[in-house]
């Protein structure tokens, strides 16, 4: 079953101290790896929230979070941004698509840049979840920006993954990716007041259908709040079964957190000032110098 509730003012009088943690944790800060490995985790259910970009999945977590927020549900939500390839900066949208959230005292919401993973999701998530989780909410929503990759990487760290459509995929679903169909326990058609949205919803559900285990397809109008009672009701069936993926989850997590390890000695930005330096001889060769980086890790 769903963990219990919190008490608000306990959960209230935590959110600074957990802000500090997660602060900790996401800059690797002296004490970091202390907290990580002392951490006590609990059944509290990781929602991702995943899908192309324009599906309206922050309006769906908006709703989302509007009802369970009704229902006197502590709810954690990781917004996941892209990292400019070029700058390293990132527009935590979050700000902005959830302005109305920030002042529900049951809602604790976090930015989270994806630091150059292709994918969307770096260790740092993880990492972040794990810290959520110990924090004690009833749920814990991870919205990602949907850049292709990240619609399986989510398997890897998400309970429940929530993938999310338009009717305007369209014939598009035919060519849906083996691994998207895997991942998803759920599948959202998002816009559902669209034309062609009962026809795309009925092809949906006639693949899921060809499965042992047939995938729930929820049709929603997220802006109206339309199907999100069903949603929620979805993620608690799910909720309440066998994780069959416990296993696979934490192989990838711990495949995510030995790449993180590996690399947190590395600059981005200082391996491209001395790409600008090294390639500047005739006689660069990439792989010579990547091997100089192998035998002496950039500190960051």
């Amino acid at each position: 079953m769903l963990p219990n509730k919190l008490n608000n003012s306990k959960l209230l009088k935590d959110f600074r101290k957990l802000a500090r943690e997660l602060t900790i944790v996401e800059n690797d800060l002296p004490g970091s790896e202390d907290l990580l490995r002392g951490l006590k985790s609990n059944n509290t259910p990781v929602i991702g929230i995943t899908g192309p970009p324009g599906a309206g999945k922050s309006t769906l977590v908006n709703a989302m979070i509007n009802q369970l927020s009704a229902q006197a549900k502590q709810i954690a939500v990781l917004a996941i941004d892209p990292t400019s390839p070029f700058n390293m900066g990132s527009l935590l949208g979050d700000r902005v698509r959830m302005a109305e959230q920030f002042n529900k005292p049951n809602v604790y919401i976090r930015s989270l840049a994806t630091r150059g993973s292709l994918g969307g999701l770096s260790g740092k998530t993880i990492e972040m979840c794990d810290v959520l989780k110990a924090a004690g909410f009833d749920y814990i929503l991870v919205e990602t920006v949907g850049v292709g990759q990240s619609e399986v990487e989510i398997a890897g760290l998400a309970d429940i993954s929530v993938v999310v459509l338009v009717p305007e995929s369209g014939d598009e679903i035919q060519n849906m990716k083996s691994g998207l169909m895997e991942i998803a326990d759920i599948f959202v058609v998002n816009k559902s007041d669209r034309e062609g949205a009962d026809t795309f919803a009925n092809n949906l559900k006639k693949l899921v259908h060809q499965r042992v285990q047939p995938i729930p397809v929820i049709n929603t109008v997220a802006d109206k709040s339309i199907g999100i009672s069903e949603l929620i009701e979805a993620i608690e069936n799910q909720s309440i079964k066998e994780n069959k993926k416990r296993i696979f989850l934490l192989a990838e997590k711990a495949w995510k957190l030995l790449q993180h390890q590996k690399m947190k000695n590395f600059d981005k930005k200082q391996l491209q000032q001395d790409i600008v330096k090294a390639s500047a001889n005739p006689d660069f060769n990439l792989y010579r110098f990547i091997d100089t980086l192998l035998i002496e890790p950039k500190n960051s």
